[in-house]
Protein backbone atom coordinates (compact mmCIF):
# COMPACT_ATOMS: atom_id res chain seq x y z
CA UNK A 1 0.00 0.00 0.00
CA UNK A 2 1.51 3.66 -0.60
CA UNK A 3 2.57 5.91 2.01
CA UNK A 4 -0.12 7.94 3.01
CA UNK A 5 0.59 11.63 2.24
CA UNK A 6 -2.20 14.18 4.20
CA UNK A 7 -2.18 18.05 3.25
CA UNK A 8 -4.70 21.15 3.75
CA UNK A 9 -5.28 24.29 3.47
CA UNK A 10 -6.83 26.72 5.61
CA UNK A 11 -10.81 25.97 5.91
CA UNK A 12 -11.50 29.75 3.94
CA UNK A 13 -14.15 31.92 5.99
CA UNK A 14 -17.15 32.28 3.37
CA UNK A 15 -18.56 35.71 4.84
CA UNK A 16 -17.36 37.33 1.68
CA UNK A 17 -16.18 36.08 -1.80
CA UNK A 18 -13.22 34.91 -2.38
CA UNK A 19 -10.22 36.95 -2.91
CA UNK A 20 -6.85 36.18 -4.92
CA UNK A 21 -5.66 35.43 -1.36
CA UNK A 22 -7.51 32.09 -1.15
CA UNK A 23 -6.77 31.18 -4.72
CA UNK A 24 -3.05 31.34 -3.93
CA UNK A 25 -3.24 29.01 -1.11
CA UNK A 26 -5.42 26.80 -2.89
CA UNK A 27 -3.06 26.29 -6.06
CA UNK A 28 0.14 25.88 -3.86
CA UNK A 29 -1.71 23.11 -2.06
CA UNK A 30 -2.95 21.43 -5.45
CA UNK A 31 0.41 21.86 -6.69
CA UNK A 32 2.07 20.29 -3.39
CA UNK A 33 -0.42 17.12 -3.42
CA UNK A 34 0.02 16.73 -7.14
CA UNK A 35 3.65 16.45 -6.80
CA UNK A 36 3.02 14.29 -3.54
CA UNK A 37 0.93 12.09 -6.34
CA UNK A 38 3.45 11.77 -8.69
CA UNK A 39 6.12 10.52 -6.13
CA UNK A 40 3.88 7.44 -5.20
CA UNK A 41 1.90 8.73 -2.10
CA UNK A 42 -1.44 8.22 -1.42
CA UNK A 43 -2.62 11.90 -1.09
CA UNK A 44 -5.24 13.22 0.89
CA UNK A 45 -6.12 16.84 -0.20
CA UNK A 46 -8.22 18.73 1.95
CA UNK A 47 -9.95 22.02 1.52
CA UNK A 48 -13.03 24.03 2.60
CA UNK A 49 -15.06 26.42 4.43
CA UNK A 50 -15.50 27.89 7.83
CA UNK A 51 -18.91 28.60 8.19
CA UNK A 52 -19.79 29.14 11.78
CA UNK A 53 -19.17 32.21 14.53
CA UNK A 54 -20.05 35.46 15.20
CA UNK A 55 -18.63 37.14 11.57
CA UNK A 56 -21.16 34.63 9.85
CA UNK A 57 -24.35 35.53 11.82
CA UNK A 58 -23.68 39.13 11.40
CA UNK A 59 -23.29 39.16 7.66
CA UNK A 60 -26.23 36.95 7.30
CA UNK A 61 -27.91 39.18 9.55
CA UNK A 62 -27.37 42.69 7.62
CA UNK A 63 -28.29 40.35 4.63
CA UNK A 64 -31.46 39.83 5.84
CA UNK A 65 -31.36 35.88 5.23
CA UNK A 66 -31.19 33.03 8.10
CA UNK A 67 -27.47 32.40 8.34
CA UNK A 68 -27.48 28.40 7.04
CA UNK A 69 -28.75 30.16 3.73
CA UNK A 70 -26.01 32.39 3.82
CA UNK A 71 -23.34 30.13 4.76
CA UNK A 72 -24.72 27.61 1.20
CA UNK A 73 -24.40 30.50 -0.63
CA UNK A 74 -20.95 31.86 0.09
CA UNK A 75 -19.19 28.57 0.42
CA UNK A 76 -20.57 27.48 -2.91
CA UNK A 77 -18.49 30.56 -4.43
CA UNK A 78 -15.36 28.90 -2.54
CA UNK A 79 -15.93 25.84 -4.07
CA UNK A 80 -16.59 26.99 -7.63
CA UNK A 81 -13.51 28.83 -7.28
CA UNK A 82 -11.70 26.04 -6.74
CA UNK A 83 -13.01 23.76 -9.19
CA UNK A 84 -12.46 26.74 -11.67
CA UNK A 85 -8.76 26.59 -10.20
CA UNK A 86 -8.25 22.76 -11.13
CA UNK A 87 -7.52 21.92 -7.55
CA UNK A 88 -7.51 18.41 -6.96
CA UNK A 89 -9.07 18.46 -3.69
CA UNK A 90 -10.35 15.01 -2.49
CA UNK A 91 -12.97 16.69 -0.10
CA UNK A 92 -14.33 20.04 0.32
CA UNK A 93 -15.80 20.03 4.11
CA UNK A 94 -18.02 22.32 5.30
CA UNK A 95 -18.34 22.97 9.02
CA UNK A 96 -21.89 22.69 8.98
CA UNK A 97 -21.43 18.71 7.73
CA UNK A 98 -22.50 16.42 10.10
CA UNK A 99 -20.25 14.52 10.73
CA UNK A 100 -18.07 17.33 11.91
CA UNK A 101 -20.76 18.42 14.36
CA UNK A 102 -19.64 14.65 15.42
CA UNK A 103 -16.05 14.86 15.25
CA UNK A 104 -16.07 18.34 17.48
CA UNK A 105 -17.63 17.06 19.77
CA UNK A 106 -15.74 14.11 20.32
CA UNK A 107 -12.27 16.23 20.44
CA UNK A 108 -14.58 18.63 22.89
CA UNK A 109 -15.14 15.24 25.14
CA UNK A 110 -11.68 14.07 25.11
CA UNK A 111 -10.22 17.46 26.36
CA UNK A 112 -12.86 17.19 29.27
CA UNK A 113 -11.91 13.76 30.00
CA UNK A 114 -8.78 15.04 30.39
CA UNK A 115 -9.64 17.68 33.18
CA UNK A 116 -8.72 20.72 30.49
CA UNK A 117 -12.05 22.32 30.25
CA UNK A 118 -13.41 24.38 32.99
CA UNK A 119 -16.75 27.16 33.42
CA UNK A 120 -15.51 30.53 34.34
CA UNK A 121 -16.50 33.82 33.31
CA UNK A 122 -14.59 35.46 30.44
CA UNK A 123 -13.66 39.36 30.53
CA UNK A 124 -11.44 40.71 27.85
CA UNK A 125 -10.29 42.00 23.99
CA UNK A 126 -12.37 40.26 21.13
CA UNK A 127 -12.01 40.92 17.64
CA UNK A 128 -14.88 39.71 15.64
CA UNK A 129 -12.84 40.04 12.37
CA UNK A 130 -10.71 37.64 13.12
CA UNK A 131 -12.70 35.89 15.94
CA UNK A 132 -9.35 35.67 18.27
CA UNK A 133 -8.65 36.76 21.73
CA UNK A 134 -6.19 39.13 22.51
CA UNK A 135 -4.73 39.92 26.06
CA UNK A 136 -3.87 43.99 26.60
CA UNK A 137 -0.45 43.90 25.99
CA UNK A 138 -0.68 42.73 22.79
CA UNK A 139 -3.21 45.89 21.68
CA UNK A 140 -2.58 49.07 19.63
CA UNK A 141 -4.61 52.05 20.20
CA UNK A 142 -6.10 53.80 22.88
CA UNK A 143 -9.74 54.36 24.00
CA UNK A 144 -12.14 53.25 21.54
CA UNK A 145 -9.51 52.74 18.78
CA UNK A 146 -7.60 49.94 20.36
CA UNK A 147 -6.41 47.33 17.74
CA UNK A 148 -5.33 43.60 17.38
CA UNK A 149 -1.71 43.15 16.44
CA UNK A 150 -3.56 42.25 13.09
CA UNK A 151 -5.23 45.94 12.93
CA UNK A 152 -8.28 44.61 13.18
CA UNK A 153 -10.97 46.60 15.92
CA UNK A 154 -10.91 44.73 19.48
CA UNK A 155 -14.64 45.29 21.75
CA UNK A 156 -14.69 44.21 25.55
CA UNK A 157 -16.50 41.20 26.05
CA UNK A 158 -17.75 39.42 28.92
CA UNK A 159 -19.83 36.60 29.24
CA UNK A 160 -19.80 32.84 31.05
CA UNK A 161 -17.42 30.85 29.04
CA UNK A 162 -15.70 27.21 29.33
CA UNK A 163 -11.94 27.80 29.44
CA UNK A 164 -9.10 25.56 27.95
CA UNK A 165 -6.18 24.87 30.22
CA UNK A 166 -3.70 26.73 27.40
CA UNK A 167 -1.19 27.54 30.32
CA UNK A 168 -0.91 23.45 31.34
CA UNK A 169 0.60 23.32 27.43
CA UNK A 170 3.39 25.97 27.62
CA UNK A 171 6.39 23.86 28.54
CA UNK A 172 5.33 20.46 26.57
CA UNK A 173 4.35 23.17 23.43
CA UNK A 174 8.01 24.10 24.01
CA UNK A 175 9.46 20.86 24.41
CA UNK A 176 7.52 19.57 20.89
CA UNK A 177 8.73 22.77 19.16
CA UNK A 178 12.67 21.68 20.48
CA UNK A 179 12.31 18.25 19.46
CA UNK A 180 10.69 18.91 16.19
CA UNK A 181 12.01 22.35 14.28
CA UNK A 182 10.39 21.58 11.31
CA UNK A 183 7.20 21.85 12.98
CA UNK A 184 6.57 25.40 11.88
CA UNK A 185 7.87 26.44 8.94
CA UNK A 186 9.68 28.76 7.69
CA UNK A 187 11.77 29.57 10.53
CA UNK A 188 10.57 33.31 10.79
CA UNK A 189 7.29 32.15 11.78
CA UNK A 190 8.69 29.54 14.03
CA UNK A 191 10.67 32.69 15.67
CA UNK A 192 7.46 34.34 16.34
CA UNK A 193 5.31 31.42 17.63
CA UNK A 194 8.54 30.69 20.14
CA UNK A 195 8.48 34.23 21.28
CA UNK A 196 4.84 34.14 22.28
CA UNK A 197 4.48 30.94 23.91
CA UNK A 198 7.96 32.01 25.81
CA UNK A 199 6.44 35.26 26.82
CA UNK A 200 3.44 32.76 28.87
CA UNK A 201 0.16 31.25 27.45
CA UNK A 202 -3.33 32.36 29.22
CA UNK A 203 -6.37 29.46 29.50
CA UNK A 204 -8.23 30.36 26.35
CA UNK A 205 -12.23 30.70 26.25
CA UNK A 206 -13.59 28.24 24.06
CA UNK A 207 -17.31 28.84 23.90
CA UNK A 208 -19.99 31.66 23.71
CA UNK A 209 -23.35 32.46 24.74
CA UNK A 210 -23.56 35.43 22.82
CA UNK A 211 -24.64 34.37 19.79
CA UNK A 212 -25.81 30.31 18.77
CA UNK A 213 -24.13 29.82 15.37
CA UNK A 214 -21.98 27.36 15.82
CA UNK A 215 -21.52 23.78 17.31
CA UNK A 216 -22.85 23.07 20.28
CA UNK A 217 -21.30 22.53 23.61
CA UNK A 218 -21.98 18.61 24.34
CA UNK A 219 -24.04 19.10 28.05
CA UNK A 220 -23.79 23.04 28.65
CA UNK A 221 -27.24 24.40 26.76
CA UNK A 222 -26.65 28.04 25.38
CA UNK A 223 -23.14 27.21 25.04
CA UNK A 224 -21.68 27.07 21.19
CA UNK A 225 -17.70 26.43 21.06
CA UNK A 226 -15.15 29.01 19.92
CA UNK A 227 -15.31 28.89 16.33
CA UNK A 228 -11.25 27.97 16.28
CA UNK A 229 -11.88 24.83 18.50
CA UNK A 230 -14.69 23.83 15.68
CA UNK A 231 -12.65 24.99 12.80
CA UNK A 232 -9.44 23.48 13.65
CA UNK A 233 -10.89 19.64 14.26
CA UNK A 234 -12.18 20.19 10.80
CA UNK A 235 -8.43 18.50 9.72
CA UNK A 236 -9.13 15.01 11.87
CA UNK A 237 -12.85 14.93 10.66
CA UNK A 238 -11.69 14.75 7.25
CA UNK A 239 -9.70 11.50 8.65
CA UNK A 240 -12.56 10.03 9.87
CA UNK A 241 -11.99 11.02 13.51
CA UNK A 242 -13.52 9.74 16.42
CA UNK A 243 -13.35 6.58 14.19
CA UNK A 244 -10.06 4.80 14.14
CA UNK A 245 -11.35 2.57 11.69
CA UNK A 246 -12.28 4.74 9.53
CA UNK A 247 -10.82 4.69 5.91
CA UNK A 248 -8.85 7.98 6.25
CA UNK A 249 -7.60 7.40 9.37
CA UNK A 250 -4.31 6.15 8.34
CA UNK A 251 -3.75 9.75 6.76
CA UNK A 252 -2.91 11.29 10.43
CA UNK A 253 -1.08 13.13 11.49
CA UNK A 254 -1.42 15.13 8.33
CA UNK A 255 2.02 15.56 6.41
CA UNK A 256 1.01 19.69 6.38
CA UNK A 257 -1.26 22.17 7.46
CA UNK A 258 -1.08 25.30 4.59
CA UNK A 259 -1.91 28.71 6.03
CA UNK A 260 -1.73 31.85 5.80
CA UNK A 261 0.54 33.37 8.16
CA UNK A 262 -1.98 35.63 10.37
CA UNK A 263 -3.23 32.24 11.37
CA UNK A 264 0.22 30.78 12.27
CA UNK A 265 -0.53 31.16 16.48
CA UNK A 266 -4.07 28.78 16.10
CA UNK A 267 -2.28 26.21 14.07
CA UNK A 268 0.92 26.29 16.18
CA UNK A 269 0.22 26.90 19.49
CA UNK A 270 -4.08 26.46 20.12
CA UNK A 271 -3.96 23.51 17.92
CA UNK A 272 -1.39 20.96 19.09
CA UNK A 273 -2.34 22.00 22.73
CA UNK A 274 -6.32 20.72 21.76
CA UNK A 275 -4.17 17.65 20.59
CA UNK A 276 -2.16 17.38 23.37
CA UNK A 277 -4.96 17.35 25.49
CA UNK A 278 -7.36 15.06 23.70
CA UNK A 279 -4.47 12.36 23.09
CA UNK A 280 -4.09 12.49 19.28
CA UNK A 281 -0.78 12.70 17.47
CA UNK A 282 0.35 15.70 16.09
CA UNK A 283 0.20 17.23 12.75
CA UNK A 284 3.89 17.20 11.30
CA UNK A 285 4.04 20.25 9.94
CA UNK A 286 2.76 23.82 9.64
CA UNK A 287 3.48 26.12 6.97
CA UNK A 288 3.02 30.12 6.88
CA UNK A 289 2.61 30.91 3.34
CA UNK A 290 3.13 34.98 2.73
CA UNK A 291 0.53 37.66 1.56
CA UNK A 292 0.04 38.56 -1.54
CA UNK A 293 -0.28 41.90 -2.78
CA UNK A 294 -0.94 44.27 -5.74
CA UNK A 295 1.08 46.60 -7.26
CA UNK A 296 3.12 45.81 -3.85
CA UNK A 297 -0.05 46.66 -1.79
CA UNK A 298 -2.10 45.04 0.87
CA UNK A 299 -5.55 44.10 -0.57
CA UNK A 300 -8.44 46.19 0.54
CA UNK A 301 -11.99 46.88 -0.43
CA UNK A 302 -11.56 50.48 0.68
CA UNK A 303 -8.72 50.82 -1.36
CA UNK A 304 -10.40 49.34 -4.25
CA UNK A 305 -7.52 46.93 -5.13
CA UNK A 306 -9.21 43.37 -4.98
CA UNK A 307 -9.33 41.33 -7.74
CA UNK A 308 -12.10 38.21 -8.18
CA UNK A 309 -9.53 35.42 -8.94
CA UNK A 310 -11.96 34.05 -11.45
CA UNK A 311 -11.97 37.37 -13.42
CA UNK A 312 -7.95 36.62 -13.37
CA UNK A 313 -8.71 33.55 -14.49
CA UNK A 314 -10.62 34.12 -17.11
CA UNK A 315 -8.72 37.35 -18.46
CA UNK A 316 -4.93 34.81 -18.38
CA UNK A 317 -6.31 31.31 -18.30
CA UNK A 318 -5.75 29.00 -15.33
CA UNK A 319 -2.36 27.66 -16.02
CA UNK A 320 -0.84 30.91 -16.29
CA UNK A 321 -2.14 32.15 -13.31
CA UNK A 322 -0.97 29.00 -11.79
CA UNK A 323 2.41 29.51 -13.15
CA UNK A 324 3.10 33.47 -12.28
CA UNK A 325 2.32 32.49 -8.42
CA UNK A 326 4.37 29.57 -8.02
CA UNK A 327 7.19 30.84 -10.24
CA UNK A 328 7.00 34.57 -8.72
CA UNK A 329 6.21 34.39 -5.50
CA UNK A 330 9.36 32.31 -3.09
CA UNK A 331 7.05 30.34 -0.81
CA UNK A 332 6.77 31.49 2.40
CA UNK A 333 6.96 35.05 2.02
CA UNK A 334 5.12 38.15 0.55
CA UNK A 335 5.01 38.62 -2.88
CA UNK A 336 3.51 41.19 -5.03
CA UNK A 337 1.24 40.82 -8.19
CA UNK A 338 0.00 42.58 -11.20
CA UNK A 339 -1.45 42.10 -14.89
CA UNK A 340 1.70 43.25 -16.32
CA UNK A 341 3.66 41.24 -14.41
CA UNK A 342 1.48 37.92 -15.13
CA UNK A 343 2.06 38.55 -19.00
CA UNK A 344 5.60 39.54 -18.52
CA UNK A 345 6.79 36.49 -16.94
CA UNK A 346 4.19 33.95 -18.72
CA UNK A 347 5.47 35.56 -22.15
CA UNK A 348 9.38 35.22 -21.39
CA UNK A 349 9.32 31.68 -19.53
CA UNK A 350 6.15 29.94 -20.85
CA UNK A 351 5.01 31.11 -23.89
CA UNK A 352 8.54 31.66 -25.55
CA UNK A 353 10.56 29.20 -24.13
CA UNK A 354 8.81 26.11 -23.44
CA UNK A 355 5.85 26.46 -25.42
CA UNK A 356 7.58 27.85 -28.47
CA UNK A 357 10.36 24.86 -27.78
CA UNK A 358 7.44 22.16 -28.01
CA UNK A 359 5.42 23.71 -30.63
CA UNK A 360 8.20 24.18 -33.29
CA UNK A 361 9.58 20.60 -32.09
CA UNK A 362 6.34 19.04 -32.66
CA UNK A 363 5.62 20.91 -35.64
CA UNK A 364 8.96 20.55 -37.34
CA UNK A 365 7.95 16.57 -36.88
CA UNK A 366 4.20 16.71 -37.62
CA UNK A 367 5.30 18.19 -41.25
CA UNK A 368 8.75 16.95 -42.09
CA UNK A 369 8.55 13.24 -41.18
CA UNK A 370 4.45 12.93 -40.99
CA UNK A 371 4.33 12.50 -37.44
CA UNK A 372 6.55 9.67 -37.18
CA UNK A 373 9.01 9.61 -34.45
CA UNK A 374 12.28 10.15 -35.53
CA UNK A 375 15.21 7.37 -36.00
CA UNK A 376 18.07 7.40 -34.00
CA UNK A 377 20.21 8.78 -36.31
CA UNK A 378 23.41 10.21 -35.96
CA UNK A 379 24.09 10.52 -32.38
CA UNK A 380 26.73 13.16 -30.84
CA UNK A 381 27.92 14.20 -27.54
CA UNK A 382 25.10 17.19 -27.18
CA UNK A 383 22.63 14.57 -27.38
CA UNK A 384 23.82 12.88 -24.20
CA UNK A 385 24.93 16.47 -22.83
CA UNK A 386 21.34 18.13 -22.94
CA UNK A 387 19.45 15.13 -21.63
CA UNK A 388 21.82 14.87 -18.58
CA UNK A 389 21.00 18.73 -18.25
CA UNK A 390 16.85 17.89 -18.17
CA UNK A 391 17.61 15.17 -15.76
CA UNK A 392 19.49 17.65 -13.62
CA UNK A 393 16.81 20.33 -13.48
CA UNK A 394 13.73 18.27 -13.51
CA UNK A 395 15.43 16.88 -10.09
CA UNK A 396 16.39 20.05 -9.09
CA UNK A 397 12.58 21.02 -9.20
CA UNK A 398 12.26 17.36 -7.32
CA UNK A 399 13.92 18.06 -4.21
CA UNK A 400 12.96 21.68 -4.10
CA UNK A 401 9.13 20.63 -4.03
CA UNK A 402 10.17 18.25 -1.73
CA UNK A 403 11.08 20.82 0.46
CA UNK A 404 8.25 23.24 -0.55
CA UNK A 405 10.46 25.83 -2.94
CA UNK A 406 8.12 25.78 -4.93
CA UNK A 407 10.00 29.15 -6.80
CA UNK A 408 13.31 27.71 -6.64
CA UNK A 409 12.00 24.50 -8.10
CA UNK A 410 10.41 25.98 -11.14
CA UNK A 411 13.39 27.93 -11.57
CA UNK A 412 15.67 24.64 -11.62
CA UNK A 413 13.11 23.43 -14.40
CA UNK A 414 13.58 26.95 -16.47
CA UNK A 415 17.52 26.37 -16.52
CA UNK A 416 16.45 22.84 -18.49
CA UNK A 417 14.29 24.50 -20.82
CA UNK A 418 16.85 27.18 -21.66
CA UNK A 419 19.65 24.39 -22.30
CA UNK A 420 16.88 22.50 -24.66
CA UNK A 421 16.15 26.02 -26.63
CA UNK A 422 20.27 26.94 -26.40
CA UNK A 423 20.56 23.12 -28.13
CA UNK A 424 18.17 23.51 -30.91
CA UNK A 425 19.81 26.92 -32.13
CA UNK A 426 23.00 25.58 -31.87
CA UNK A 427 21.73 22.00 -33.47
CA UNK A 428 19.56 23.73 -36.27
CA UNK A 429 17.48 20.71 -37.22
CA UNK A 430 15.91 22.79 -39.87
CA UNK A 431 19.09 23.14 -41.54
CA UNK A 432 20.22 19.43 -40.67
CA UNK A 433 17.04 18.28 -42.84
CA UNK A 434 18.84 19.24 -46.13
CA UNK A 435 22.48 18.78 -45.17
CA UNK A 436 22.61 15.71 -42.89
CA UNK A 437 19.18 14.28 -42.05
CA UNK A 438 20.99 11.59 -39.78
CA UNK A 439 21.96 14.14 -37.22
CA UNK A 440 18.45 15.88 -37.60
CA UNK A 441 17.04 12.62 -36.50
CA UNK A 442 18.98 12.54 -33.65
CA UNK A 443 18.71 15.97 -32.46
CA UNK A 444 14.52 15.71 -33.04
CA UNK A 445 14.83 12.72 -31.21
CA UNK A 446 16.45 13.86 -28.15
CA UNK A 447 14.62 17.08 -28.20
CA UNK A 448 11.24 14.65 -27.85
CA UNK A 449 12.79 13.04 -24.65
CA UNK A 450 13.69 16.27 -23.39
CA UNK A 451 10.36 17.65 -23.80
CA UNK A 452 8.80 14.77 -22.39
CA UNK A 453 10.70 14.82 -18.86
CA UNK A 454 10.27 18.54 -18.51
CA UNK A 455 6.28 17.94 -19.00
CA UNK A 456 6.02 15.49 -16.80
CA UNK A 457 8.36 17.57 -14.33
CA UNK A 458 5.73 20.90 -14.55
CA UNK A 459 2.42 18.90 -14.55
CA UNK A 460 1.94 19.97 -10.84
CA UNK A 461 2.14 23.71 -11.53
CA UNK A 462 0.62 23.31 -15.35
CA UNK A 463 -1.25 20.28 -15.16
CA UNK A 464 -3.72 21.16 -18.17
CA UNK A 465 -1.04 22.22 -20.74
CA UNK A 466 1.30 20.09 -19.46
CA UNK A 467 -0.90 17.13 -19.94
CA UNK A 468 -1.67 18.47 -23.22
CA UNK A 469 1.89 18.65 -23.98
CA UNK A 470 2.56 14.89 -23.01
CA UNK A 471 -0.47 13.80 -24.98
CA UNK A 472 1.01 14.92 -28.25
CA UNK A 473 3.90 12.93 -27.62
CA UNK A 474 1.81 9.92 -26.87
CA UNK A 475 3.32 9.81 -22.97
CA UNK A 476 0.71 8.22 -20.96
CA UNK A 477 3.25 7.67 -18.00
CA UNK A 478 3.65 11.10 -16.12
CA UNK A 479 4.90 10.09 -12.48
CA UNK A 480 8.62 10.83 -11.27
CA UNK A 481 10.03 6.95 -12.44
CA UNK A 482 8.49 8.05 -15.60
CA UNK A 483 10.89 10.83 -16.20
CA UNK A 484 13.87 8.14 -16.01
CA UNK A 485 12.37 4.99 -18.47
CA UNK A 486 14.78 5.07 -21.35
CA UNK A 487 12.74 3.03 -23.39
CA UNK A 488 9.35 4.93 -23.59
CA UNK A 489 10.53 6.38 -26.48
CA UNK A 490 11.18 3.33 -28.45
CA UNK A 491 7.80 1.80 -27.05
CA UNK A 492 5.85 4.55 -28.39
CA UNK A 493 7.80 4.85 -31.47
CA UNK A 494 7.26 0.96 -32.43
CA UNK A 495 3.41 1.72 -31.68
CA UNK A 496 3.02 3.67 -34.78
CA UNK A 497 2.15 6.77 -32.58
CA UNK A 498 2.28 9.92 -34.98
CA UNK A 499 2.69 13.19 -33.97
CA UNK A 500 -0.53 15.37 -35.31
CA UNK A 501 0.37 18.98 -36.60
CA UNK A 502 0.12 20.73 -32.69
CA UNK A 503 -1.81 23.84 -31.54
CA UNK A 504 0.38 26.20 -29.29
CA UNK A 505 -0.31 25.06 -25.64
CA UNK A 506 1.18 28.54 -24.11
CA UNK A 507 -0.10 30.67 -26.28
CA UNK A 508 1.17 34.70 -25.89
CA UNK A 509 -0.72 36.67 -23.34
CA UNK A 510 -2.25 40.29 -24.20
CA UNK A 511 -2.86 42.64 -21.58
CA UNK A 512 -6.52 42.14 -21.03
CA UNK A 513 -8.26 45.69 -20.82
CA UNK A 514 -10.64 44.75 -18.05
CA UNK A 515 -7.92 44.31 -15.64
CA UNK A 516 -5.21 46.23 -16.74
Amino acid sequence: MAEPYYITTAIHYPNGRPHIGHAYEMIAADAIARFQRQAGRDVLFQTGTDEHGLKMAQAARDRGVPVRAFADEMSSHFSSMADRLGISYDRFIRTVDDDHYAASKAIWQAMADAGDLYLDRYEGWYSVRDEAFYDEAELTGEGDDRRSPQGTPVEWTAEETWFFRLSKYQQPLLDYYAANPDFIRPDSRRNEVLRFVEGGLSDLSVSRTSFDWGVPVPGSPGHVMYVWVDALTNYITGTGYPDAGAEGARHWPADLHLIGKDIVRFHAVYWPAFLMSARIALPKSVFGHGFLLSRGEKMSKSVGNVVDPIALADAFGVDALRYFFLREVSFGQDGSYSPEAIVTRVNAELANSFGNLAQRTLSFIAKNLEGAFPDAGEAADADALLIEEVVVACAGLNTAFADLMLSQGIEAWMRGVFACNQYIDAQAPWALRKTDPARMHAVLRTLVRAIRMLAIAILPVVPEAAGKVLDQIGADERDHAAIDDDGWYDRVAASGFRIAPPTPIFPRLEMPAEVA
